[in-house]
């Protein structure tokens, strides 16, 4: 697959900008409603959108409410099995850990995302600095790693949540 630039990110396909697209807009609405971070998740197979969440981890008083783990509990449910092959990820911020933990045991086939765990955390959120390539040789993860689709938006979506939220960081 040739990679596509898209101007301010790089992307493999239209696909994975129209995924991570609806993974800001998703995230972006925890700028008028701060119930978790600005983080968004979409879940894509056969090149349409199956699931869309938001991290909710204020909201639900649920430290495992990441929007990954909200966009595979819908798609998971959707399809009706807990196997997403066949399905791509895309996240405003590279998974955490326990996302992509939950990512590589629900078989899906690659994470895209947008900026990275370090970006994050110079805003102050407690994510381990474990990176998802390290994850992934460490344990042996056939997971696909596409970093830095749209990366100037979501930091866009970073900044903006700084500003509008500072001090919600959990």
């Amino acid at each position: 697959m040739v990679p596509l630039y898209q101007g301010r990110g790089l992307v493999e396909t239209e696909t994975d900008a129209a995924g991570m697209r609806a993974a800001i807009t998703a995230a972006r609405q925890n700028l008028r409603r701060p119930d978790g971070g600005p983080f968004g998740a979409c879940i894509l197979k056969d090149g349409r959108v199956l699931a869309v969440a938001r991290n909710t981890v204020l909201a639900r008083r649920d430290p495992t409410c990441h929007a990954e783990i909200g966009a595979i509990r819908l798609a998971a449910r959707r399809l009706g099995t807990h196997d997403l092959s066949g399905c791509r990820i895309c996240s405003t911020t590279e998974p955490c850990p326990m996302c992509f933990a939950a990512i590589h045991w629900a078989g899906i086939d690659a994470v895209v995302y947008g900026t990275r765990i370090a970006d994050v955390a110079r805003l102050g959120f407690r994510e381990l600095t474990i990176s998802n390539r390290a994850m992934k040789r460490i344990g042996g993860s056939a997971v696909r790693i596409v970093p830095g689709v749209l990366r100037v938006e979501c930091r866009e979506l970073l900044r903006d949540w700084e500003r509008w939220h500072r001090g919600r960081i959990y």
